[in-house]
């Protein structure tokens, strides 16, 4: 009794732990919390202040700005930025004709403003799809100078739109609404028949707005940006029927998905660049020909969906079983309880992964150089060709890597916030 008398009196005497609080206690937690960390830290940041310094004295205080060629320019000690100022335009636009460099620079913006605007949450309905739509007119108009859209395209749309919103909305929808559905379908439908049999004659709308330029004349940052925006954007739809599909209960349907994935995943991007460069042309019939910017565009849609068809399948096999028996017991179709229960509660779980796929194709773009294709970072290396200008690789490479560093530290934290966002409800 003593001993537990005495170890209550000492307990009492204890002060009690201070925990420091703001700057000082921060640093003390994280950085100087014993000897090996303060020494490493120390150490650390000693050599981080040395590379600043050096860097800061090499690419500004030093640095040249402005010169007539590269041999003039490498008179200072510093980076030449000057090669930056003379070139930027063929880094950012390639090939395209000199005297319309502004068309890419406003299809950029374009773009840039439709992906902007997809980030709204508020955006994520009937207003997205108008968004996409005037967007991307807007940017190919720019890009090919002229457009034509043939009839099979517009039936085709409709087909696709009817028959997606009848699915969805049966049951919900009014009588009216799915009326128009069944009208879009069937006129779709039967239309796109007939033109496949000669009966409709190949009709299309064109529009001539400006000097045509082929896909071989494209270059630089538009090339990217096309190549990661669309491609992703078709990659991604085709990459959920491609997981749906692997847990689909027909053994036929499972099968061709798994073969699918598992043969893109098990080769490497190039050569699925190398196939539609050369070898499609070979089973082509004699006299045809598809674009060779088309084909890069297919060749990454087929490998990012079946990335993405893996990490969606994840996704819904995370989801309880409870979440397919509700659906079911609401008395929803298979579209219903797919698009509206299931697929936005796996969509949320796998938001990580999916924009590190994304920023990984957006980066692996630079690949369609094997097939002759010149994206930001080709143009780029291609600028450094100009011999008045050789010898300085290292600024054109960071200016570069800097403007890739922007989309992909964009994309990343626009990933941390939607996953924050989507996920109020779940957390505790």
């Amino acid at each position: 009794m003593a001993d537990i008398a005495e170890r209550e009196r000492a307990g009492k005497a204890r002060a009690a732990p201070t925990v420091e609080g703001g700057a000082l206690g921060w640093l003390r937690r994280n950085l100087f919390s014993s000897w090996g960390n303060a020494l490493t830290t120390v150490v650390l940041l000693g050599f981080v202040v040395w590379i600043g310094i050096w860097f800061v004295d090499w690419a500004i205080v030093h640095a040249t700005f402005e010169a007539a060629n590269g041999p003039e320019c490498g008179k200072g000690q510093g980076a030449c930025w000057a090669l930056i100022g003379e070139k930027y335009r063929y880094i950012f636009f390639g090939s395209f004709p000199y005297e319309q460099h502004w068309r890419p620079l406003f299809a950029c913006i374009a773009m840039l403003a439709m992906l902007l605007l997809s980030c709204d949450r508020r955006m994520w309905n009937w207003r997205l799809l108008v968004i996409w739509t005037v967007g991307s007119f807007v940017t190919f108009l720019l890009m090919f100078g002229e457009l034509r859209f043939p009839l099979t395209l517009f039936f085709l749309v409709g087909l696709v739109a009817g028959g997606i919103g009848w699915g969805m909305r049966a049951g919900i929808a009014s009588p009216r609404e799915i009326a128009i559905h069944k009208a879009l379908t069937i006129v779709g439908g039967i239309g796109l028949a007939l033109r496949i049999v000669g009966v409709i004659p190949a009709w299309g709308l064109e529009i001539n707005a400006f000097s045509y330029v082929e896909t071989g004349l494209w270059g630089g940052l538009p090339v990217t940006l096309i190549l990661a925006t669309y491609g992703l954007v078709f990659a991604f739809p085709y990459g959920i029927l491609l997981a749906l599909g692997r847990r689909s209960n027909l053994p036929l349907v499972k099968g061709l998905c798994v073969g699918f994935i598992e043969l893109i995943r098990g080769v490497p991007l190039i050569s699925l660049l190398i196939m539609a460069s050369v070898m499609l042309p070979l089973f082509l019939p004699t006299g045809s020909n598809i674009d060779k910017f088309l084909r890069a565009l297919v060749a990454v849609i087929l490998f990012a969906g079946a990335y993405i068809a893996e990490i969606i399948r994840g996704g819904l096999q995370s989801l309880p079983r409870g979440q397919f028996e509700a659906a079911d017991a609401m008395g929803l179709n298979y579209l219903q309880k797919t698009s509206l229960i299931i697929l936005p509660q796996a969509l949320r779980v796998v938001i990580p992964p999916l924009i590190n796929t994304f920023i990984g194709f957006f980066k692996d773009t630079s690949l369609v150089l094997i097939i002759g294709i010149f994206d930001f970072l080709n143009t780029a290396n291609q600028a450094l060709v100009d011999p008045n200008w050789a010898g300085f690789p290292g600024e054109v490479y960071i200016f570069a890597a800097a403007i890739y560093f922007v989309f992909c530290y964009s994309m990343s934290r626009y990933s941390k916030y939607l996953e924050v966002e989507l996920n109020k409800g779940t957390r505790r």
